[in-house]
């Protein structure tokens, strides 16, 4: 499914399923606590990917899961 945010579209579904993919692993880590409750810290991270042009669910989750565990080691 699409949807129109102002000018750009988004595919809900390829954003919902990296996030999905790492969230479960995150939460297998330990490296978020394992609720039902969304991190915005992560999906801000994959939304972010998404509009630089990343699309493909895996890749997404992927670079994610790195740049959340680069900043939390930071933080």
């Amino acid at each position: 499914m699409l949807v129109e945010r102002g000018l750009q579209v988004m595919n809900v579904e390829a954003v919902g399923e990296a996030y999905a993919i790492a969230s479960n692993y995150l939460r297998r880590t330990g490296a978020i606590a394992d609720t039902s409750a969304t991190n915005e810290r992560l999906l801000g991270i994959i939304v972010q990917l998404f509009q630089r042009g990343e699309y493909n669910r895996i890749r997404l989750a992927n670079r994610a899961i790195a740049r959340f565990e680069v900043e939390t080691l930071i933080a």
